[in-house]
């Protein structure tokens, strides 16, 4: 979800583990030559989640610590090749301290429809997230560190 901590998490985890970090936010807005916020306002969150696919079926995933956009769990071929390529890992946060982030950061460019609620993105996707999962860390009272440290330990045990 977004405000979960994927991207601060994500950095602290690759330089931990030695790998390299990609944020498909970064990649998409680089891709589009313009913002989440700006790709959602002029053409909508269909066209958002479109490219969202398009970048992570593009880029190399190999040797790398991926940070996705949120709203990745709603294409299976994107989640596929995730899969693939290597463990993935939810940051599972309560409802209220995602909201809470969140509004603290008005114009992150959530992929959904204006319609939904943020409780109604949270209810739907959660399931998502654990279906697809092959860690889930709660998250919550946990410095980002803690989290990077956590995934780390966990995933060099298997």
């Amino acid at each position: 979800m977004p405000g979960a901590g994927k991207s601060t998490v994500g950095v602290l985890l690759a330089k931990l583990s030695g790998l390299a970090f990609r944020d498909t936010d970064l990649d998409i807005q680089v891709h589009a030559h313009t913002t989440l916020e700006e790709i959602l306002q002029r053409d909508g969150y269909v066209r958002l989640r479109q490219i969202e696919e398009e970048i992570l079926l593009q880029i190399p995933l190999d040797h790398s610590v991926i940070s996705t956009g949120g709203s990745v769990v709603y294409s299976e071929a994107a989640m596929a090749r995730l899969a693939a390529a290597g463990p993935i890992v939810y940051l599972q946060t309560d409802f209220k301290t995602l909201e809470k982030r969140v509004a603290g950061a008005p114009n992150r460019g959530i992929a959904s429809s204006t319609q939904q609620s943020f409780a109604d993105i949270y209810a739907e996707r959660t399931p998502l997230y654990l279906r697809h999962a092959d860690l889930t860390l709660d998250t919550v009272n946990v410095s980002a560190e803690q989290i990077a440290i956590a995934v780390l330990k966990q995933l060099t045990a298997d």
